[in-house]
């Protein structure tokens, strides 16, 4: 499923209450970390609530680089906003991250709204460490 199947469905639901128990449910299909995983060095800062992220640099099909992601968290709304990052993000190239605009998809899916302050926080906070890792693929990163 992608972005856009993401925001057809979200646009299919009328409450905001049915959208979070979506986002909930999106968290539950998440790839697993392991418990080594789950440590300092993959830890996303700027989070109220613990998140980590991981990246893999794969090959997709037609041999191009791109970065598998895979993250976690402690709380279940936050899970759910990993997986919606992770149809954002996940298997595309380092320079098409960087340049996709999450916040423009996050108001097509009315999150902006509806998260408090601390998680529309935390979530760019996700959002800035999957593009540094981006950049950092790419050899651009900056200090």
């Amino acid at each position: 499923m992608g972005i856009q199947d993401l925001i057809d469905d979200f646009a299919f639901l009328e409450e905001w209450e049915e959208r979070y128990r979506y986002v909930i449910e999106l968290g539950k299909g998440l790839e697993p970390l392991s418990d080594e995983e789950h440590s300092p060095a993959n830890k996303v800062e700027g989070c109220v609530s613990q998140v980590w992220l991981v990246n893999e640099t794969r090959k997709d099909k037609a041999g191009k680089t791109v970065l598998h992601f895979r993250g976690d968290s402690d709380a279940h709304i936050v899970r759910g906003l990993i997986a919606i990052l992770m149809r954002l993000y996940s298997d595309k190239a380092p320079a098409e991250i960087i340049e996709t605009d999450a916040r423009d998809v996050f108001a097509k899916l009315g999150l902006n709204e509806h998260l408090t302050p601390q998680r529309s926080n935390g979530l760019y906070s996700m959002v800035a460490r999957i593009q540094a890792d981006a950049r950092a693929a790419l050899g651009t990163a900056t200090a």
